[in-house]
């Protein structure tokens, strides 16, 4: 599955630009304007399993720091603070890597 099946692409589009410039990516606003905020939890899971590529249960560092790419191809690489400040907001149980629901957590908060 993929992200454009979930989410509209013109509010990826709106969403990849608002954090073009490097260290502008808020995750919070990232997910109201891709819509992302808006969907189940069911689809947010969706999502999930599109971020995390070696199907592995978890989206680990280094997938993290490719999230906007998943969404558009020509995005931009996260900062290594974006995405370390990513990963700490959602990893509630300390093990360095995002479960589903934790990221269904977040997204939702």
């Amino acid at each position: 599955m993929l992200v454009t099946d979930i989410l509209a692409a013109s509010d990826i589009s709106n969403a990849i630009k608002e954090c073009q410039a490097l260290e502008s990516f808020d995750f919070k606003k990232f997910f109201q304007t891709s819509g992302l905020s808006r969907k189940s939890a069911d689809e947010i899971k969706n999502v999930f399993l599109a971020m995390d590529d070696d199907d592995s249960g978890y989206i680990e560092l280094d997938e993290l720091k490719f999230f906007l790419q998943r969404f558009s191809p020509i995005a931009r690489v996260l900062t290594e603070a974006e995405t370390e400040a990513f990963l700490k907001a959602a990893d509630t149980d300390g093990d360095e890597r995002i479960g589903t629901q934790e990221f269904v957590t977040l997204v939702m908060s």
